[in-house]
C-alpha cells in the first residue's frame, strides 16, 4: 500500500514528474546498499531474531510520522523523500538478519523452497496492497494508507515473538565493527558463487530493477500521460501475481533442470520479458506482460540470493548477505534515479527497452568472456573444476 501511495503522492505533488517518482524509491532503498554491511554484522553478532524485533519497531516508529506529515499537510515531496530514507535505514540495518535466519529453519536441500516462500508471502503483498490502496485512494485519502501500513507492523513483531530458532552460537573475540565487516567482504570476495552472486545482481540491479520505480509513470503513458491511480494498482498486482506464480514453481524448476541453469535461464529470459512489457501497446497487454515480468524477476532474485546462502559460510552469512543487499541497494537506486531522468527526455517505454537490451548484451558477453561468472552458481559441489574462479 506504501509503495503505490508513495509514488502516486510525489507524483501529483510535484507535478506529474517522473524524476520525484523515482527518487522516493530510490529513497527507500539507497539505506540497503549503505546500512546493509552494518547489519550483516550486527546479524552475525546478535541473537538475529531479537535484532530484528529492534529493527523492527523502528519501521513502524518512521511509518507512524509519515502518517502525521501527510495528516497535517507537511508531505512535500523533499520532506517525503527524507522520511522515506530513514525508514529504508531501518530496514536495512533489520533485513540481514531476516535473510540469515532462513537455514536456521531448514535444511539444505529445502532452502529454495523457502525462500520462495518467503518470497511468495513478500509478494503477497504486492497482490493484496495494491487492492487495498485503490480503495483508500479513491478519494486520495494518502492518510489512511499510510496508517494501514504503520499498523501492519505490529503483524510482524508478533510473528517474531512465535518465531523458535537455535541457540546463537557464541561470537569470539571483540573485534570492532569494522575489523567484522572487513572480514565479511573478504569472505564474500574470495568465495566464488558468492561474488558472482554479488555482481551479478549489480548489473540486474542497474539495467533491469528500475521497471518497479516506473510503474507509476508507465501507467501514466498508458493513460496519455496523466497519472492513473488504477493502472497503477493493476500493474503492481500483476507483478506481485507474477511473483507468487514464479515463486511457487521455482523449487520444482530448479530440481529438474538443477539450480545454476535455472539461474543463469532466468538471467536470460528476463531482459526478454522487459522488452516485450515495454512494447505493449495497451493497459491490459502491458498486465500480461507485467505479470511474465514478475515471474521471471522473482526467479532472479530468489536464486542469487540463494547461492549465497548456501555458498557463505554460517559464521559469516550475515555480512555476506550484508554486502549482496548492499549492491542491490547502491546500484537500483542510481539506475532508478538515471533512468527515471532519461525517461522525462526519451520515455517510459524506451528507456525499459533500452536498459533490457544493455542487460541482455552484458549476459552475453559475460558468457562468452567471464564463463567462470556463471559457472559459479551452482552448490560448491556441483562446480567442475574449470568453472573455479582463479
Amino acid at each position: 500500500m506504501q509503495s503505490v501511495a508513495l509514488g502516486l503522492l510525489v507524483f501529483a505533488r510535484s507535478g506529474h514528474q517522473a524524476g520525484w517518482t523515482t527518487l522516493v524509491i530510490a529513497a527507500g532503498f539507497l539505506p540497503i546498499g549503505l546500512l546493509s554491511p552494518v547489519g550483516g554484522a550486527m546479524a552475525d553478532r546478535f541473537d538475529r531474531r531479537r535484532w530484528l524485533l529492534v529493527t523492527t519497531l523502528g519501521e513502524m516508529v518512521v511509518a507512524t510520522l509519515l502518517t502525521v506529515l501527510v495528516a497535517t499537510g507537511h508531505d512535500q515531496p523533499g520532506l517525503v523523500v527524507i522520511v522515506a530514507f530513514f525508514g529504508g535505514a531501518a530496514g536495512a540495518v533489520g533485513f540481514p538478519a531476516y535473510q540469515a535466519m532462513l537455514p536456521d529453519m531448514v535444511p539444505k536441500e529445502d532452502l529454495l523452497g523457502a525462500m520462495s516462500l518467503s518470497s511468495a508471502q513478500f509478494n503477497l503483498g504486492r497482490v493484496v496492497g495494491p487492492a487495498a490502496a485503490g480503495l483508500t485512494l479513491i478519494h486520495s485519502d494518502y492518510t489512511l494508507t499510510f496508517a494501514v501500513n504503520a499498523a501492519s507492523f505490529a503483524a510482524v513483531v508478533i510473528a517474531l515473538t512465535l518465531v523458535r530458532l537455535p541457540r546463537p552460537a557464541p561470537v569470539a573475540g571483540n573485534e570492532g565493527m569494522y575489523r567484522r565487516i572487513a572480514d565479511g567482504a573478504r569472505v564474500a570476495w574470495t568465495e566464488p558463487g558468492c561474488r558472482s552472486a554479488i555482481i551479478l545482481i549489480a548489473v540486474v540491479a542497474l539495467l533491469a530493477s528500475p521497471f518497479i520505480a516506473l510503474v507509476t509513470v508507465m501507467a501514466a503513458a498508458l493513460h496519455h500521460g496523466h497519472p492513473d491511480t488504477g493502472g497503477t494498482a493493476l500493474l503492481v498486482t500483476a507483478q506481485g501475481v507474477g511473483a507468487v506464480i514464479g515463486a511457487m514453481v521455482l523449487p520444482s524448476l530448479a530440481e529438474q533442470v538443477g539450480r545454476r541453469r535455472m539461474v543463469r535461464g532466468a538471467l536470460f529470459l528476463l531482459p526478454l520479458l522487459l522488452i516485450n512489457y515495454g512494447l505493449s501497446p495497451n493497459l491490459w497487454w502491458s498486465v500480461v506482460t507485467f505479470l511474465l515480468v514478475g515471474a521471471g524477476y522473482i526467479a532472479v532474485l530468489a536464486g542469487l540470493n540463494t547461492v549465497v546462502q548456501l555458498r557463505a559460510p554460517a559464521a559469516s552469512r550475515g555480512r555476506v548477505l550484508g554486502f549482496y543487499m548492499m549492491a542491490l541497494g547502491i546500484v537500483y537506486p542510481i539506475g532508478a534515479v538515471l533512468q527515471g531522468q532519461i525517461a522525462n527526455r526519451v520515455g517510459v517505454r524506451a528507456v525499459t527497452i533500452g536498459g533490457a537490451v544493455a542487460l541482455l548484451a552484458v549476459l552475453a558477453l559475460l558468457a562468452a568472456f567471464r564463463p567462470h561468472l556463471l559457472g559459479a552458481l551452482g552448490d560448491a559441489e556441483e562446480l567442475l573444476p574449470t568453472e573455479e574462479l582463479p
